[in-house]
């Protein structure tokens, strides 16, 4: 790759102060959404919510939407993250008429319905070692810089125990799934530190561009869809210090490698061409455990038409009852 890309695009979050930041979203008349997609996180969205909304959206008048995407919780996300202060919207509740898929991407596709920033900014809902830098910093290059059109964190990772050291290594999936199909398939993307980093910020006339899959998938996805369209000078990174979050089992992770591997298939051409697969895994004892993965992708937003009036459907369905 080219080796001066990252000494260009590599940034620390304290490059920028978010007071300076707020005011050069004011003077452009940028417009920012932070979403936040949260699937059964009660213990943590309150609190992720609480320090956004005091910090950048109330001391510092820097996130103009702060929007938690609930993606068909079962415990009491909706409610805590409601009280600590954000609009909160239902992912199945969203354009019912596209239908539903359950996955943090679904999610994240269906927050373009119901925000309107023109700069979107995501932040995983189970941080549970974080500041509010992690906004702010991705902001920084898009704000600053308008040829940048995607900005990752990057970031120490440290283990949800209480003995767990703190680690370089993006992770598990990262290193053993990611990591090398960049460096075969898109060498040039070989600089991104954490390529599945779920603190993202990019721009929404891209977004709209893009297919995103439902899944696990859509990380790399749009990193490397965004590489495709504009080149690797359009991505940034930002490095956050330290972050701490709960971590999957080994089985969850695989399920996670296959839906990326999908998703690299699909952008050289190579499929799948089915949009659910069988994966067979095994437990104690040889014991098979076959799940069904989905590999959906949502076609672009700005080929998805507008939402049906209530006059509308209502009429479609005297039709069909005729």
């Amino acid at each position: 790759m080219d080796s001066g890309w990252f000494e260009r695009r590599t940034h620390q979050w304290s490059d920028w102060r978010p007071e300076l930041l707020a005011d050069l979203k004011h003077r452009s008349g940028t417009t920012v959404s932070l979403v936040i997609p949260a699937r059964d996180e009660e213990a943590t969205v309150g609190e992720v919510v609480s320090r956004v909304r005091t910090e950048l959206v109330e001391r510092i008048p820097l996130v103009d939407e702060l929007v938690v995407m609930d993606s068909d919780s079962t415990d009491t996300t909706a409610t805590r993250a409601r009280q600590a202060g954000a609009t909160v919207h239902h992912v199945a509740d969203v354009r019912p008429d596209l239908g539903h898929h359950h996955g943090k991407g679904e999610a994240m596709w269906k927050s373009l319905f119901v925000t309107s920033g023109e700069v979107m900014s995501f932040l995983d809902a189970d941080l549970v070692e974080w500041d509010t830098h992690f906004v702010s910093g991705l902001l920084g290059p898009l704000l600053t810089d308008p040829g940048i059109a995607l900005v990752k964190a990057f970031y120490d990772r440290v283990l949800d125990r209480s003995d767990a050291p703190s680690t370089l290594e993006g992770g598990r999936v990262t290193e053993l799934v990611a990591r090398p199909t960049l460096a075969l398939r898109w060498p040039e993307l070989s600089g991104v530190v954490q390529p599945l980093s779920g603190e993202w910020a990019i721009r929404r006339e891209l977004f709209e561009e893009l297919s995103v899959p439902t899944g696990y998938g859509v990380e790399l996805a749009v990193l490397v869809d965004t590489f495709l369209r504009r080149g690797v000078d359009a991505v940034a990174q930002v490095g956050m210090g330290r972050r701490a979050h709960h971590h999957q089992s080994l089985h969850g992770l695989g399920t996670m490698a296959a839906e990326l591997l999908a998703v690299a298939d699909r952008r050289v051409g190579l499929g799948p061409k089915d949009d659910t697969v069988q994966l067979r895994q095994y437990g104690a004892e040889g014991m098979p455990m076959t799940s069904t993965l989905a590999l959906t992708e949502r076609m672009p937003a700005t080929k998805v038409g507008p939402a049906p009036s209530y006059t509308q459907t209502h009429e479609q369905e005297a039709v069909g009852r005729c």
